[in-house]
């Protein structure tokens, strides 16, 4: 019997037991080997400092954003007690059973907000080690609602996307800035209500040589606010090669999404990423996606643009029509011109 919850090795035991290609095994997770290095680090409380000090800082964000595609931040203005609160109810959420999570009778998450393995999975490159919950903020507003006031887990998410909101915003207009333009687009069209948490879960995996904690993946949002534990895990392509990202405890890890890549005219990178699976303890993270509402319309800011417009709402379904025909998410390269 499996005896991890969700059950991984039973439902994927078929794609496990062909995890060869032409007689030699497969290897995609933890022993493929990285070098591990530490991401720029941004202390954002340079920011109400003098005006030298808080344009090098503004620089250094836009520098990373370029080049790495990823950085992690201090004095973010998130508290501690937050994040400490949001893990601790998250854990309570992966312990309820199995069943009741699948049959969405958690919280009033509407139907579909749970996730685990791979449903599309034909072979272990698609196949990822985990569950979670991806929930529209929507989804907070209307559990109040029924409930006739905050759940404790309803309250903890309500408090991280409102500074998470706060924290997005400000760096987008930084980004914004430093490409010459107005940072309004952000204000105007990413309202706190069109934007997700996403909490996850890495179970310990026994075969975590064979497969990944979460698939090569980019972001499909402007920016990802991400609060991830101490166990390590998360690894990004950089010149050509896939980093492991040092933990940092007392840091955020910001990541540029395929939209501000689109919207930037590729000035801005969205990088390629995973999370390896571990194979003896659990690993967790939340995610907070800056997203637009589904209809607004995703144009360069610098022409000649290499990406036709298209609207968020068209992006998302082509991202879901190539995961249900290939297996994965194609992205960006569908809207070059």
């Amino acid at each position: 019997m499996d005896t991890v919850d969700p059950p991984l090795q039973n439902t994927y035991n078929t794609l496990l037991r062909k995890s060869s290609i032409n007689g030699h095994p497969v290897v995609v997770g933890a022993s493929a080997a990285v070098d591990e290095r530490e991401l720029p680090l941004i202390d954002l409380a340079r920011l109400s400092q003098g005006e030298a000090e808080r344009e090098e800082c503004k620089r250094e964000i836009a520098r990373a954003a370029r080049e790495w595609g990823f950085f992690q931040i201090v004095n973010h203005g998130i508290s501690g007690e937050i994040l400490k609160r949001m893990r601790t109810e998250q854990e309570k959420l992966f312990k309820q059973p199995f069943r009741v999570k699948t049959e969405d009778k958690v919280q009033n998450f509407s139907a579909g907000r749970y996730r685990w393995g791979g449903p599309t999975a034909t072979c272990l490159q698609q196949l990822s080690w985990l569950e979670a919950f991806h929930v529209p903020l929507t989804d907070i507003h209307a559990d109040i609602s029924a409930s006739g006031g905050f759940s404790t887990l309803s309250l903890i998410i309500e408090q991280f996307a409102i500074v998470a909101s706060n924290l997005a915003q400000r760096l987008a207009e930084i980004l914004a800035d430093k490409m010459g333009q107005d940072g309004s687009f952000f204000e105007e069209n990413c309202s706190p209500n069109a934007c997700y948490i996403r909490m996850n879960r890495y179970p310990p995996c026994p075969m975590s040589s064979k497969v990944h904690g979460l698939v090569p993946h980019t972001d499909s949002d402007f920016l990802t606010v991400l609060n991830q534990d101490q166990i390590g895990g998360l690894q990004l392509v950089k010149d050509g090669k896939w980093i492991a990202v040092k933990p940092n405890p007392q840091a955020l890890v910001i990541n540029i999404g395929d939209l501000f890549q689109a919207w930037s005219n590729g000035v801005y990178k969205s990088v390629e990423h995973k999370v390896v699976a571990n194979k003896k303890v659990d690993r967790f993270s939340t995610a907070y996606f800056f997203c637009p509402s589904h209809d607004t319309m995703i144009r360069s800011c610098v022409e000649p643009s290499i990406y036709r417009n298209f609207s968020f709402r068209e992006y998302m379904q082509q991202v879901q029509d190539d995961v249900k025909k290939f297996g994965n998410k194609v992205g960006l390269p569908r809207f070059l011109i």
